[in-house]
């Protein structure tokens, strides 16, 4: 948690399937052995991380969304510029 926002999307991602690998686990154990209050209360604790953890995932989601509409964006200019024209071409202008 403490390196949170520094993060990038690809140690965010590790991040998230350790902490999903490590909560199923604890699923697992808990369903044939009942959990202690003390157990419970870590637990309740860790899970208070997950609004910040969402949070930070938002803005990541949000970072990429931003730089694909972009490169959409520089594509859609270049392709304009890059436009295939035929060498043998002529181009008439009409006058009024």
């Amino acid at each position: 948690m403490d390196e949170l926002y520094e993060a990038d999307f690809e140690q965010m991602e590790l991040f998230v399937e350790e902490r999903e690998d490590l909560v199923r686990k604890l699923a697992d154990q808990f369903s044939t052995d009942p959990a202690s209050s003390v157990e419970k209360y870590e637990i309740e604790q860790i899970l208070q991380n997950d609004s910040e953890i969402v949070a930070r995932m938002n803005v990541l989601r949000l970072e990429a969304q931003d730089w694909l509409h972009k490169r959409r964006q520089a594509k859609t200019q270049r392709n304009a510029y890059e436009a295939g024209y035929t060498p043998d071409s002529f181009l008439m202008d009409r006058k009024k």
